[in-house]
């Protein structure tokens, strides 16, 4: 996969500002296809394929295993009411080119995927019923875990961006890929060339997709790029003694943001935390590069604490 940019397009690379559920329920019952994605999703899709009611099931003959399902049923909208009104209005000239494109990916239309491309009135309320029926299922639970992984991921890339540049912070997005002057090469399984035209490119994470980068093209022509977040985050459901800052840094991560609330040298983080050395240098600079953390150093030692950002991450509503 090669996306070209315009100089144009370079002043409009931005993130989505919400998760967009019907998009990450997309993602989630692509997922459902894959047994051999990541093995951070076996035990999530063993039980969201379990419990997923027989009113949505059809869902799982639109939907390929590769991702690319039909976009009127995904709208980049954060409210999952808003979404489905969306979806409900899709234009049928857009269900007829979607449903004939996901075809062709190996999903032959069925009886009721040919009533859902004629816009039939029974099969389309069964198809928004199914798609609500399905959100209920898979999303209801761990949704503010999503949203809050979201944010987080947001959050760090943009450090990132602000403290490497543009350049460094795309390649950082896929390990692997390289933007070579106007061209960013990545996903090289992918034979396929994206020109933005001066439409820019919205960047869109998710924790509910682990294959590689999905890209998509709006009715207003802009693009969106969907990728793996990097953030930890949990898709099963919380234990009792719920833990939000380790669900929005991870555990160890936000167990060493805990620890330098007390200036620690790297070596005294290691001890306390019972982790190796260069696993708390590696959480000490991840946090040190999303402004939680300050470092100094002392002849040989680094001297870590947190910043008054992290202490007031670490006092506010996230505990």
């Amino acid at each position: 996969m090669r996306i070209h940019f315009t100089p144009d397009d370079l002043l409009h690379v931005r993130f989505a500002e919400e998760p967009a559920p019907l998009l990450e329920l997309a993602l989630a019952l692509a997922s459902l296809h894959r047994p051999a994605a990541d093995p951070v999703f076996t035990r999530w899709r063993r039980e969201a394929a379990r419990e997923l009611p027989q009113r949505a099931r059809p869902l799982l003959d639109l939907i390929p295993p590769c991702g690319r399902g039909p976009q009127f049923l995904d709208p980049l909208v954060p409210d999952v009411e808003d979404a489905l009104e969306r979806v409900a209005a899709s234009p049928g000239s857009q269900i007829r080119r979607e449903m004939a494109r996901v075809a062709g990916l190996g999903r032959p239309l069925t009886p009721w995927t040919r009533r859902i491309a004629t816009r039939d009135p029974q099969a389309w309320h069964e198809l928004l019923t199914a798609v609500h029926t399905a959100y209920d299922s898979i999303l209801t639970e761990p949704w503010r875990r999503l949203r809050a992984g979201f944010h987080a991921e947001v959050a760090w890339r943009t450090t990132r961006w602000g403290r490497l540049g543009l350049g460094a912070a795309l390649e950082s997005l896929m390990p692997g890929s390289k933007l070579d002057g106007l061209t960013w090469h990545l996903a090289p399984q992918k034979d396929i060339d994206c020109h933005l035209a001066g439409h820019g490119l919205t960047l869109y994470p998710t924790a509910m997709w682990s294959g590689l980068p999905l890209i998509a093209t709006s009715p207003d022509g802009s693009k969106l790029l969907v990728y793996p977040a990097l953030t930890p985050l949990p898709l099963l459901p919380e234990p009792q003694d719920t833990d939000p800052l380790g669900t929005l840094l991870g555990r160890t991560r936000a167990q060493v943001l805990e620890a330098l609330a007390e200036q620690r040298t790297t070596g005294k983080l290691a001890h306390d935390l019972g982790i190796s050395a260069a696993s708390a240098s590696q959480h000490a600079t991840a946090l040190r590069e999303a402004g939680l953390v300050a470092t100094r150093r002392e002849g040989k030692a680094a001297w870590h604490e947190c910043t008054a950002l992290g202490a007031e991450l670490l006092r506010t509503g996230v505990r």
